[in-house]
């Protein structure tokens, strides 16, 4: 069933809001908070009110006409914009939307003289607009304030000057300058020596971030400290914030199996109570002995009030909204509801190592110097590697060392095994165990035990010693996995294209029984296709959205981490960590799970409520202020419940 933004100020004269007639459920009404949005409901109440004094104290003039122009008046506040709405909804061929039923239902009231029940019946019903409109400008709170982070301008050097441009105008390889307080308008690289960095809106985090010369800043960040100048790597379109924020505007688009369901189930739901309403009305002449229309036609007109299926339209997708709200707050991006519905089934995790759970920086584990001064013997291999670009040489060149450096001169590269080269007149062997073999070079036999990286060094024909490399453990990796089992993710698996030692190492180190290491991201994608041809398992996979893009495409929920610096991540992965803290994934299931269970606790309120109530109209128990709740209060008990999920800790 179509539920169409229904504005109260369509009423008011010059009013410069356009009443929206797009489907779905937008009601967002500019701004709601302002006096003149509540008028309409004040008049009708007002007048109510009063009309319902005079009733009670039967005043002489209040009778016939005047009785009826006064509760007539008083109905077209918040009365006519509802019908006005059915009858544009019927010209288009949609008849049974809640406007219809709210028209046929209030009206008929006035027909068989219930005023003050047609009137109540549209004003709560109004009321309820209002209130929805409240609740859900409050779940987009959090995205509106992800939205807020788009870049307006960018000070850009162009013709020996900085000037003020739109972020979409500014190219590639531009220098950008920032000031304090300001926004990084696109994608870049820090010119500066450093920078510090509010980048909450994007990652959720509060904590400054400082960068340093030559790294990634990302659009949206705030600049805290100095003026700086950034290089730009990339047009505004496709930078990190603009791919996230068009994901995130779209995310509700995606609507979950149960919105889908309910949505379905009301188009089909509503004309069988409408019929049964016709056959409430008329069917006991044939059946009652003292068969009296008017009071028939008033049990129809409750059940059609009943009927509306307002808690089922506006409280399911709210309460997603509110999940992915919710999410985004935290910084998690699901890419739709059904998204947040597919992560509570997960049941298996399949996880990357490097840059999932591991820092993926290499740093110095251990330094073991034989025959030599540590310092010194550092400052050979230091002097080799500076001729290297190899991942493991940046972090060698990382040691401090004081004193003069020595210099590396007639340097050659051993493929597959090393450098060789000459250092104060000393030749310098670095490299692997295949490099000191074949230079006939005898290496301690515990270095055979070593799992992690390990780089060997000889110098004028001696062994000299040896350096291990090992990648960190992110700082929440072990709580994590401890975190996942304790919410039921009992089956865990690491898989890596490390080599296998080392990655059983790792898995070794947080618990995880099941590990694989030296795989292609072909053989990943072959081992989760293994998992699901096991129809009970639900699988979510975590990586870092580049090399593991196939296994994010293939498994039932893909899980990218650090998706800020990662394109792929965006473009394939389902849910967004965008930080690079595993912990995320463990707060993702949570969401998501709170999620579900309210909105199935907002289905069995409003199916409940409205059986019973049904029941009771049909048997003539109930009258029209049953009715009023058994429709508006409990869609605004459910919208209560959901926007609960605002309110939640899943620490």
């Amino acid at each position: 069933m179509k539920k169409k933004k229904i504005n109260l100020r369509d009423l008011q004269p010059n009013s410069e809001e356009q009443h929206s007639h797009d489907d779905g459920h937008d009601h967002d009404h500019g701004n709601s908070s302002s006096f003149r949005t509540y008028v309409p409901a004040i008049i009708s109440f007002t007048m109510l009110i009063i009309g319902i004094g005079l009733d009670y104290f039967d005043v002489s003039f209040f009778k016939n006409w005047t009785r009826i122009v006064w509760y007539s008046i008083a109905y077209l506040p918040v009365g006519f914009p509802v019908v006005k709405e059915g009858w544009n909804s019927i010209k288009k061929g949609d008849v049974f939307t809640e406007f219809f039923l709210m028209s046929i239902a209030t009206i008929g009231a006035f027909i068989i003289g219930e005023y003050p029940e047609g009137v109540a019946v549209m004003l709560f019903y109004a009321v309820g607009e209002l209130f929805q409109n409240a609740a859900v400008n409050r779940a987009k709170g959090n995205i509106k304030a992800l939205l807020d982070v788009r870049p307006n301008e960018a000070l850009v050097y162009r013709n020996n000057n900085y000037v003020s441009v739109s972020p979409e105008t500014v190219e590639i390889g531009e220098k950008v300058q920032v000031r304090v307080g300001e926004k990084i308008p696109l994608d870049g690289i820090l010119l500066s020596d450093k920078g510090s960095f509010n980048t909450a809106a994007l990652t959720g985090e509060s904590k400054p971030n400082t960068i340093v010369k030559d790294e990634k800043v990302f659009a949206g960040s705030i600049n805290l400290d100095g003026v700086i100048e950034i290089e730009t790597t990339k047009e505004f379109k496709n930078s990190s914030i603009a791919r996230i924020l068009d994901m995130v505007q779209n995310a509700t688009a995606r609507k979950s199996k149960t919105e889908l369901f309910i949505r379905q189930f009301a188009r089909i739901y509503t004309p069988i109570v409408v019929l049964l309403a016709i056959g409430v009305t008329f069917l006991p002449y044939f059946f009652v002995d003292d068969y009296v229309f008017r009071d028939w036609l008033y049990r129809a007109l409750i059940f059609l009030v009943i009927s509306c299926p307002c808690a089922l339209v506006i409280s399911i997708p709210l309460g997603y909204f509110g999940g992915l709200g919710a999410a985004s707050k935290n910084g998690i991006l699901f890419k739709g509801a059904s998204f947040l519905d597919a992560m509570t089934k997960i049941n298996t995790l399949v996880m990357d190592k490097t840059g999932t759970v591991t820092k993926g920086v290499f740093k110095i584990k251990e330094i073991k110097a034989i025959g030599w001064e540590e310092t010194e013997f550092m400052k050979y291999l230091m002097a080799m590697e500076e001729q290297s670009t190899h991942p493991i040489s940046k972090a060698i060149l990382e040691y401090k060392a004081d004193g003069a450096d020595f210099e590396a001169t007639e340097v050659s590269e051993i493929a597959g095994k090393g450098l060789k080269g000459i250092v104060n007149d000393k030749t310098v062997l670095v490299g692997n165990k295949a490099l000191m073999t074949s230079n006939n070079i005898d290496i301690p036999s515990e270095t055979e035990s070593i799992v992690e990286s390990i780089v060997l060094v000889a110098i004028d024909g001696k062994f000299a010693g040896y350096v291990v490399i090992a990648d960190e453990l992110k700082d929440d990796a072990k709580d994590t996995i401890i975190n996942l089992q304790k919410i039921g993710i009992k089956n865990i698996m690491m898989l890596s294209g490390d080599k296998d030692s080392i990655t059983q190492k790792v898995a070794s180190e947080l618990n995880i029984e099941k590990a694989k290491g030296g795989l292609l991201p072909e053989d990943k994608l072959n081992e989760v296709e293994l998992l699901k041809k096991n129809l009970e398992n639900k699988i979510a996979f975590i990586g870092d959205g580049i090399n593991d893009a196939p296994v994010l495409a293939a498994s039932d929920v893909g899980i990218a981490m650090g998706g800020l610096g990662s394109d792929v991540a965006i473009e394939t992965a389902d849910v967004i960590i965008q930080t690079d803290q595993p912990s995320k994934v463990v707060r993702a299931i949570k969401i998501s799970r709170s999620t579900r269970k309210i909105v199935w606790q907002n289905i069995i309120l409003a199916f409940g409520v409205k059986v019973i109530v049904l029941i009771l109209g049909a048997g003539g128990l109930a009258t029209m202020w049953e009715a009023v709740f058994a429709d508006v209060g409990v869609a605004l008990l459910a919208i209560l419940n959901a926007v609960r999920l605002q309110k939640m800790n899943w620490n």
